[in-house]
């Protein structure tokens, strides 16, 4: 596990995000999470809504294919509660190189929703990640 924050330049006096540590590998049924708190929603706002979440996801794209990781099947799971949000990943394969990035992109979006809360990041090696969990019209697109 891993956490993100804030931390303050002290030669600029602004705040700028700390490096994420990249996400340790297990075996198979491991899980890495990476867990970050935000502002709660301010007086008024209501929760985070699970579109939202989709929509921020979407902006989360694989670099080596250039897709985004909904469509490519590697969100396993998306819960909201009131602010609150987590949702369960998968990447690849456990040696994707591009994995931290990935992982450290979508905690990103999801911190910058609205009104969100505290954000957990799950890595989920079960079920593995197989090319049928791509969009159909997208797997179409890509010659599967």
């Amino acid at each position: 596990m891993y956490e993100t924050g804030n931390q303050t330049d002290d030669r600029l006096g602004e705040d700028r995000p700390t490096a994420p540590t990249p996400p340790t590998q297990g075996d198979g049924g491991a899980t890495t999470a990476v867990h970050a708190e935000s502002a709660p929603p301010a007086e008024g706002e209501g929760g985070v809504t699970t579109d939202q979440v989709k929509l921020a996801l979407r902006r989360v794209k694989d670099p080596e294919l250039n897709l985004n990781i909904l469509d490519l099947g590697l969100v396993y799971d998306i819960a909201v509660d009131g602010s609150d949000v987590s949702i369960d990943m998968s990447l690849t394969s456990p040696g994707c190189p591009s994995g931290p990035e990935i992982m450290g992109d979508a905690e990103r979006q999801l911190r910058g929703i609205p009104g969100v809360g505290n954000v957990a990041v799950n890595l989920v090696w079960s079920p593995p990640w197989t090319p049928e969990r791509i969009e159909p019209r997208v797997r179409a697109y890509l010659g599967f």
